[in-house]
C-alpha cells in the first residue's frame, strides 16, 4: 500500500501524520424518569427491562487542522410499554488531525476517535443510571472499526461502486 506523503510548501519538507488529543469534555447531558417513582415498584415485580442503545457520532472541521468529534449514545430502558429511564450523553473531543491521506484521515475521524471517547462516555451513562435510583448498568464495548467499515462499504453501494440513486 502506498502511503501519500505531503510537502510543506514553505521549506520543502515531507508532514508526517499527525494526530493530538487537545481536550475530552462532555458537550451535552440528559436523563429522564418520566414514571418514577412508580416505575420503581414495576422494576421488582415486572419483566426484564428491555434496554436499546443508540449511537452515533459527528465531526465538524474547526480550521487549522483541528476538529470537534461529538460521540451521542442514548439508552432508553422500557418495563413492558412504560420507560423507565432515558439516559443521553453528548461526549465530545478536540483532535488535531494533520498529515493523513484522505482514506486515513475519514478512519481517524470515523473510528479512532468515536473509540477514544467511548469509555468517558460510558462513564457517565453508568453515573447517570445509578444516580437515577437504577440498577447499574455497564455498556459492553463497541467494535468502532467495524461500524466504520459498514458505514463505508454502504457508501460504497454494499459492493465497492459508488452508491447510485435511480428515480
Amino acid at each position: 500500500m502506498a502511503q501519500e506523503i505531503t510537502h510543506d510548501q514553505a521549506n520543502g519538507q515531507a508532514i508526517q501524520p499527525q494526530l493530538a488529543l487537545q481536550k475530552i469534555y462532555v458537550k451535552d447531558v440528559s436523563f429522564e424518569a418520566p414514571n418514577a417513582p412508580q416505575i420503581f415498584q414495576e422494576i421488582d415485580e415486572a419483566d426484564q427491562p428491555q434496554v436499546q442503545l443508540n449511537l452515533g457520532h459527528t465531526a465538524s472541521d474547526l480550521g487549522n487542522s483541528l476538529y470537534e468529534v461529538v460521540l451521542t449514545l442514548t439508552l432508553t430502558c422500557t418495563i413492558g410499554s412504560r420507560t423507565a429511564y432515558l439516559a443521553e450523553v453528548k461526549q465530545a473531543g478536540l483532535f488535531g488531525v494533520a498529515g493523513f491521506n484522505d482514506a486515513d484521515h475519514a478512519g481517524v475521524i470515523g473510528s479512532y476517535c468515536p473509540n477514544l471517547l467511548f469509555p468517558y462516555a460510558r462513564q457517565v451513562i453508568s453515573s447517570l443510571v445509578l444516580e437515577g435510583g437504577f440498577p447499574p448498568f455497564l455498556l459492553q464495548p463497541i467494535n468502532f472499526d467495524a461500524l466504520f467499515a459498514e458505514q463505508q462499504r454502504r457508501a460504497m453501494g454494499g459492493d465497492g461502486a459508488p452508491a447510485t440513486l435511480n428515480s
